[in-house]
């Protein structure tokens, strides 16, 4: 079946690609076919989703399914940006958690509940909502690799692996340049998440709600921050994983607790 093709496809070249990442990873000047081989394996990702959406005439929102697309738009943003910026090495993370969602949803296929039944709006929350958690995703392990990055560079000498990075500046202002980009789309979705869903007690979409507009507070309070009072280092590493925390309950939080655990105990 060309579905289970494209998905082996993918994976393994996720996994491939991480490898050759590894091996590579001291050298100040990363070789290019890892990355080809990322491209292969995003592009394997996304005609799977797509083949599986014209199947379905629609698609899951399932925990796992949900996770995969996600992890597809991560990946596919990421090699976007490493086209121009200096955060291929996050790949080392990424292109593993990719290939583990998309086996995961290959082998606990859901229910279809198809986007084509809702209109423009409620659309544009549900892309948006997913291209900002995309987004501070990518934000969240730079601020992981920067913190790494600052404890090395304290050490006498720092390791190779630390070396081979960017200045300590040109990272911090990537770090700003991501969260800045995901929280335009991460207030889009809010506005359009007030604006257009209705019944939001009814969907149990309070708690959501309440961590998103959290999680964008902090994001927000840190750009301001970094802007007003010049906040880096340690302030902005903290901060940035504080709201993402928020920002991963927000969005998976009630999709473990409904759709796996409490359908567990329901069908147990």
């Amino acid at each position: 079946m060309i579905t289970t093709a494209l998905a082996t496809l993918s994976i393994s070249s996720y996994l491939t690609s991480t490898a050759l990442i590894i091996r590579y990873i001291n050298q100040s000047q990363m070789p290019r076919h890892p990355f080809y081989l990322a491209w292969l394996a995003v592009l394997s990702h996304l005609s799977y989703i797509g083949i599986i959406f014209l199947q379905s005439n629609g698609f899951s929102f399932s925990f796992f399914n949900t996770g995969s697309l996600i992890a597809m738009i991560v990946v596919l943003l990421l090699l976007i940006a490493a086209l121009n910026k200096p955060v291929e090495k996050l790949g080392i993370a990424l292109f593993p958690i990719a290939a583990l969602m998309l086996g995961l949803a290959v082998n606990f296929a859901n229910e279809t509940r198809t986007i084509t039944q809702h209109n423009w709006a409620m659309n544009t929350h549900i892309l948006t909502s997913i291209i900002a958690f995309s987004l501070l995703n990518i934000a969240a392990l730079q601020a992981i690799l920067l913190a790494i990055q600052e404890q090395q560079l304290r050490s006498h000498p720092p390791k190779r692996f630390v070396l081979s990075l960017p200045p300590l500046q040109t990272m911090e202002a990537l770090l700003f340049q991501m969260l800045a980009t995901g929280l335009l789309f991460l207030s889009i979705s809010l506005i359009s998440g007030f604006l257009f869903i209705e019944n939001l007690f009814a969907q149990h979409l309070v708690h959501k709600t309440v961590l998103s507009i959290l999680a964008w507070i902090i994001f927000s309070g840190l750009l301001m921050g970094r802007s007003r009072y010049g906040w880096r280092g340690q302030t902005a590493i903290q901060w940035t994983l504080i709201g993402f925390v928020l920002l991963l309950l927000a969005y998976f939080g009630s999709k473990l607790v409904l759709e796996l655990i409490l359908h567990k105990q329901l069908n147990g």
